[in-house]
């Protein structure tokens, strides 16, 4: 008898959802039949308009480096590459650490060329001492998560990922979108977890000296 019941509130709500779905369809139809040339001809030239800004941004971000996962050399280019991208990705590694290194290398160099809205780079965290220093480096590797050229978010190690090295590319990029630094149109649950409440930090800001973690 319960089972009845239940069957029967189910198929209720189904069926609620269902004419509710079925209604705005008819709505979005009958809005499209009210539509006349002049609406249709401004539709197309706003999509044209969208389409050319969205290619302007890919051509843009391709010669600021987007589209790859590369090396920045020094200091002086961190700073200019946080500068002229929204988005920045950075992997702070030590070489001496290639497994580590290689691990974080492979997914980022995949999530480069998925996500080119987001600069994806890396830097020798010991040949950056000033760097590492300002932005409180400890453990490595760590992903620093640069938004408007301040430290929004870390991925430090890989406790969030697991506590292991094999993690997948895909929960790096669910971690990545939490901190929205990069666009992600994947279904998950976490992307819905509050946000980090640390603060912005400036890459010009001060703060403590910097320590390898070699564990």
């Amino acid at each position: 008898m319960e089972n009845s019941a239940v069957r029967e509130i189910l198929e209720k709500q189904v069926l609620t959802v269902a004419k509710a779905v079925e209604d705005k369809i008819d709505e979005e139809i009958a809005a499209l039949e009210r539509l006349d040339l002049d609406d249709i001809e401004a539709l197309r030239e706003r999509r044209l308009q969208q389409m050319k800004k969205m290619a302007e941004k890919r051509s843009r971000w391709i010669s600021l480096g987007h589209g790859e996962y590369s090396e920045i050399p020094s200091e002086k280019d961190f700073f200019a590459s946080v500068k002229a991208s929204e988005r920045v990705v950075c992997h702070f590694y030590r070489p001496n650490w290639p497994c580590k290194g290689d691990v974080m290398d492979k997914h980022l160099a995949i999530l480069a060329k998925k996500h080119i809205e987001t600069r994806f780079v890396k830097i020798n965290a010991e040949k950056s001492p000033f760097l590492a220093e300002k932005l409180k480096i400890v453990v490595l590797p760590t992903l620093a998560l640069i938004k408007n050229a301040k430290v929004d978010d870390y991925v430090v190690g890989f406790d969030e990922l697991g506590g292991t090295d094999e993690f997948s590319t895909e929960e790096l990029e669910e971690r990545l979108a939490k901190a929205q630094v990069i666009i992600f149109e994947g279904e998950s649950s976490s992307l819905h977890a509050s946000k980090s409440t640390s603060q912005p930090r400036s890459v010009r800001q001060s703060s403590n000296s910097y320590a390898s973690d070699s564990d």
